[in-house]
Parts: C-alpha cells; structure tokens; sequence
C-alpha cells in the first residue's frame, strides 16, 4: 500500500510540474479548442454549427466574444522632405514646407494566443511605426511579420500576455443572407460594431486585388474599419473587412471582406515560407467571348481562352498554344479568368497538374508543370 501510494504521488508531481513548464513556455497549448496550423501557429477553429442561432433582434452574445480580439492599428509614416526645402529661391516661390509625419488608421484582429494580427496590407504599408491598441486600453507596438499585396493581407505581431483570440469560422459555410457583423474602429471613433447580411459571395473582377474572392455585405464599413473582422451570429470569424464601394466617402451598403480561408492560407505561407507560394504557367487567359471564339475557331461555349503564352514559360513547355480554350485544371471546372487565376494560383509549383483545353474541335489533355507565380511589378499593386 505504501509503495503505490509512493509512486500515485511521484507520477502527480511529474504532471504537475509539467503543466507548468508548458503554462510558462507555451502558454497557447493550453487555449481551449487550440489548433495547431501547417505553420505550427496555434489557432482557435470554431467547431462545426450545429447551435441553434441567438434570439431574434440581438447579437450582442456575438458581439462581446468577438470584439476584444478586434484592434485599433495607428501608423505614422515619415514625411518625405523635398531635397530642394531649404534652397531660398524654393521656399520664395513655394514657401516653407510641412513636413509632418503621415497617420494612418486602421484596425486588425488577434488570431492566435502567441500574438499574430490579421490586417489589410494598405493599412501598414510603407508604415515606419505601428501601434496597437486592445478593447482593454493595452498598447503595443507591433511588426510586420510580412505581407502579401495580391490579396492585400498583412501578419503582424506583438508581444502581449493573455490576448483575446477570435475563434476562425468555416467562410465556405457562408450562404448569401446568413446575419454578419463588422466590427471595427470606423473614422478613429472608437470601436464600432454593425450588423448586415451576406449580399453576395465570390465577388471578382473588382479591380481592387489581383486574387478576388470577396464577401460582400450590407453591414455598414467605413474608414478605419479596413482589417477589422467580419463575423457571423456565433462571432466567429468569416472575413477581413476590406474595402468599400462608395460615392461619398462613407458607407453605401456595399463593402467587401477577404474570406477567413483566403486569410488562412496567407498567414500559413507567410509564417512557415517567408511569403506566400502560388503555381504560375505563363499564359494571357481571357473571358472567352464570340467574337475570340471566332478569331481562332473554337466552338466552345464555355472555359478561358489563351490569348497569349510565354514563350519557355510552364504552359508553352507542355504544348499550350494561343487559342486553346482551358476547361478544367484538375477535377475542377473553370469559368472565368478569377476562378482560372485562383486555381492555378492554387497549385504547388513542381508538381505536375492535368489541364483539359479545347483546340478547335479536339479535346486535349495537357500535363502542366506549374512554375513559381512571379511576384508583380510594384506599380500594379497601388490601391
């Protein structure tokens, strides 16, 4: 009896010493529903909804679990000096110049326990100095662990003790007229939270990022609300509040939010890799319309028609030729040039994919070994 009561006390002396090594050392292990991602980046997934949804009329069970994770992001940028500034003549014909700092306003939400911030990259960009600012008036200054302006996503990170997190959302779930909720620090006024709908999803060919897969919501968005979440009535996260369609500056019941799977992806790439990898093959796809249809004798009705291929570039290496008409890459079908870029975008350089094409009347297969999306000329990527 003495000898397992010895060891019952040896083993609960082990686990408790254990806890507390982890406790200090990696206190996210311990977040309840904590996930680990492909970057080791611990993460809350919300678990499949199968809850009943919240009394009609109110959303402020939602509201008060996702807001503390919600930021207030404050730039400062250098002003930049006229060479010329202190030259008499100069400062004659244009007088003295102001050269004060630039601010910029925005707002970010906490993912993870070990401090990573999702943001918009217009928010940051080109920022000398970021602070953060939490729902329990804590400050921090913040880095850029990096960002990826084709998607106009930003990683940031700070180094503060028990952070709120957001538990991530399933925006794949999403239906057009599920309730959604913008939460974040409109016009610097403070943080704000508005509710709408899901208008529409999949938006594209906005002209706003290179890769486009927006939610549009009626939820109000205004400045300063860029990088704050979108949530649905658990206050789970779905989106990156992003951008705005409007006439007067302000909010006209058409914003945009970068679904929670696009942002995952990126956070994973630029965490593990640096940056974030997607498949290139060096082709100029276009909408297939009658009149290219035409122009080189296809009779497809539907697909991407190659306008134009990179001479030694991946597709002109497998045999694509101007005039194809792509059908499908892989087992999924594409039907616009968006859904052809996000697909390809999609795939892992080096490893062979099959696309099916349509030259004039045969239906060919081609393997297509993707290369390394090369990244775009700066002034390309200007909002």
């Amino acid at each position: 009896m003495k000898r397992t009561w010895l060891l019952f006390s040896q083993a609960v002396t082990v686990l408790v010493a254990a806890y507390f090594v982890v406790a200090t050392l990696q206190p996210s292990w311990l977040q309840r529903g904590a996930t680990l991602s492909g970057a080791g980046i611990a993460l809350i997934e919300a678990p499949p909804s199968n809850a009943a949804p919240p009394a009609p009329g109110s959303f402020s069970v939602a509201a008060r679990k996702a807001a503390p994770a919600v930021v207030s992001i404050n730039t400062s940028k250098a002003a930049v000096r006229n060479p010329r500034s202190n030259d008499p003549w100069f400062q004659f014909f244009f007088g003295d110049q102001d050269n004060q700092p630039q601010a910029g306003l925005g707002s970010g939400v906490i993912i993870s326990p070990d401090g990573y911030i999702l943001t918009n990259n217009h928010v940051v960009e080109g920022a000398d100095e970021i602070a953060v600012t939490l729902t329990d008036s804590r400050h921090a200054r913040a880095r850029v662990i990096g960002t990826d302006p084709e998607t106009d996503l930003a990683i940031l990170k700070v180094e503060l003790d028990k952070l709120p997190v957001i538990a991530l959302g399933n925006s794949d779930e999403l239906a057009v007229g599920d309730h959604v909720l913008a939460i974040g620090n409109p016009f610097g006024v403070g943080q704000t939270v508005t509710s709408g709908i899901v208008s529409a999803l999949g938006r594209s060919q906005l002209g706003i990022n290179t890769f486009e897969n927006f939610i549009q919501t009626d939820a109000a968005i205004n400045p300063g609300n860029s990088g704050g979440a979108l949530v649905d009535v658990y206050g789970n996260l779905q989106g990156i509040n992003t951008a705005i369609y409007s006439r007067s500056g302000g909010s006209m019941g058409i914003g945009f939010a970068i679904p929670v799977s696009t942002a995952k992806m990126v956070l994973d790439g630029i965490v593990k890799d640096g940056q974030v990898t997607r498949g290139w093959i060096g082709v100029e796809p276009s909408e297939l319309s009658p009149e290219l249809a035409e122009t080189f004798g296809v009779k497809a009705t539907e697909g991407v028609i190659v306008t134009g291929v990179l001479q030694g570039g991946p597709g002109a290496q497998a045999g694509m030729r101007p005039g194809d008409v792509i059908l499908r890459v892989g087992d999924k079908a594409i039907t616009s040039v968006p859904a052809l870029l996000s697909t390809v975008a999609a795939l892992k350089p080096g490893a062979p994919a099959n696309f099916q094409v349509l030259r004039g009347e045969r239906t060919l297969n081609l393997g297509v070994t993707p290369g390394l999306r090369p990244k775009p000329p700066r002034a390309l990527l200007q909002r």
